[in-house]
């Protein structure tokens, strides 16, 4: 469990953000466990936020974005963007490292900074994990016919597209399961419990449907 101390505003707006764009409803449940605080903590911060007029709240008790806090959101999440890229492109650091870092140093970049990142990368490239500067939706990714690793067909081959990014542990996990961004892996066998053989140049390994799920692949 994190401190909450060292969770900011920017990050529970970004996690928000990133939620609606994914097409997921956002309850202080969700944010409890993606930013891994309490949810007094979340219950905290949200009062806050809301008295900051970044949020409002339904009587359904889904979480929802201001003007005033989609923007701040949005700005964060470029910078994300920007540093994950810069640390990929121009300093070569491993993927499944970039988000972590990441998260620590996008509160830091100063607007002249992060005016000469967009200007060396622009603001439309991929990150490193596949994805633009928001997550999309599950709609979007099938209409160009992407799946994810749990719904793959057994026995077809396929070029991984991109990693949902926001757990690093996640990510230090398929890592070594051999599955990396624009690798190819072939689905060797789905099995009764959920699970998901696979087969990649690294080798074989079984994942089990969440980490399955956070991976979007194209047929070859």
């Amino acid at each position: 469990m994190k401190d909450a101390l060292h969770v900011s505003k920017e990050n529970y707006l970004k996690a928000i953000l990133e939620a609606e764009a994914e097409g997921h409803a956002v309850i202080p449940a969700k944010l409890a466990h993606w930013l891994e605080v309490s949810a007094p903590a979340v219950t905290m911060a949200l009062k806050r936020l809301k008295r900051d007029e970044y949020v409002v709240a339904g009587a359904d008790g889904i979480v929802r974005l201001t003007e005033k806090g989609r923007e701040m959101a949005y700005k964060t999440a470029l910078r994300h963007h920007l540093i994950e890229r810069m640390l990929s492109e121009i300093f070569g650091m491993e993927w499944h490292l970039i988000h972590e870092e990441a998260e620590r140093l996008e509160h830091a970049v100063t607007p002249a900074f992060e005016a000469r990142l967009l200007k060396k990368l622009g603001g439309e490239g991929m990150c490193p994990h596949g994805n633009s500067v928001l997550p999309e939706s599950p709609k979007k990714k099938q209409k160009r016919g992407e799946v994810r690793l749990s719904d793959a067909e057994e026995g077809s081959s396929y070029t991984v597209v991109s990693l949902q990014e926001r757990d690093t542990k996640l990510l230090h996990y398929l890592h070594e399961a051999g599955i990396n961004p624009r690798r190819k892996l072939r689905v060797t066998r789905k099995n009764y419990d959920q699970t998901v053989a696979i087969e990649t140049p690294a080798g074989k390994a079984i994942l089990g449907a969440p980490a399955a799920e956070a991976v979007w692949l194209k047929a070859l």
